[in-house]
């Protein structure tokens, strides 16, 4: 475990493996600890680093914001605490929203980009995470969280992701969700629409997307593929919204595959 001190609260993360670095960035109710098993492989060749956004996980809560744009700065100052100054970011759903993001703002961080499943225009969220995105909605859901957690634990994550251990991994992720961070970060992400600006991105890209995500639509590989012209995409007939635990070893291998392989001719 370990922390660094930003101008805006403690952010805490995690690493493991020798090499290169490679940053690993956890989507909406999540944490860094969705990353164990893509750190275990990624970690034989990369020092591998997986953070938790504010208000996520074990970083700080005392914000006044969650919004995408502040996780975006949060990278920033993340890789400039810890001193590195480029790096390939992958990131799941939120999180490779905010990956993108960070390759158009700040091009000078990002070597490479995968995003899994990952929302490039907000109204790609399930009607449900569109709903949370209201203030009103939000807080009467928050005020419910027992029976949502326990909802999610029996009910929903079996049916949103496939690996057995993942109810428990997102029980222990929601009961340290704070309300502000819950409705904040998801109505920014609601309101997001990258189109516009991914033609800048000059890096290499890879999108993995699952056809029975059922989080946010699987079609906006699409939507990735005609903002972002060299992107390379992977899907997975048989994985939802979290591939990289659905199928984690053809996932890893494919993100492996992808940062392993130089620039030149990408």
């Amino acid at each position: 475990m370990a922390s660094i001190t930003t101008d805006q609260g403690i952010v805490h993360y995690e690493v493991y493996g020798k090499g290169r670095p490679v940053i690993l960035l956890h989507g909406w109710l999540g944490s860094w600890g969705l990353w164990r098993q893509t750190m275990a492989v990624l970690g034989e060749s990369h020092r591998t680093y997986a953070l938790d956004f504010w208000g996520f996980g074990e970083s700080g809560r005392k914000r006044d914001t969650y919004a995408v744009q502040d996780f975006v700065n949060l990278v920033d100052q993340f890789m400039d605490r810890l001193g590195i100054v480029s790096a390939p970011i992958v990131g799941h759903s939120m999180g490779g929203t905010v990956s993108l993001s960070l390759a158009v703002q700040y091009p000078q961080r990002t070597e490479k980009v995968v995003v899994i499943g990952s929302p490039i225009v907000g109204s790609s969220l399930a009607f449900a995470l569109k709903l949370a995105g209201f203030r009103m909605n939000a807080f009467l859901l928050f005020h419910m969280f027992k029976l949502f957690r326990l909802f999610m634990l029996r009910v929903g994550s079996p049916m949103i992701c496939q690996d057995p251990e993942f109810p428990k991994m997102m029980d222990r992720d929601l009961s340290q969700t704070t309300l502000d961070s819950f409705l904040v970060s998801i109505a920014t992400l609601r309101k997001t629409d990258l189109r516009p600006m991914l033609g800048q991105i000059q890096v290499p890209v890879m999108g993995m997307y699952g056809d029975k995500d059922n989080i946010v639509n699987p079609n906006q590989w699409k939507d990735l593929k005609d903002s972002v012209a060299h992107a390379r995409i992977e899907r997975y007939p048989n994985a939802g919204h979290f591939i990289m635990l659905d199928d984690p070893v053809d996932c890893v291998g494919k993100i492996k595959e992808f940062l392993d392989t130089s620039n030149t001719g990408e």
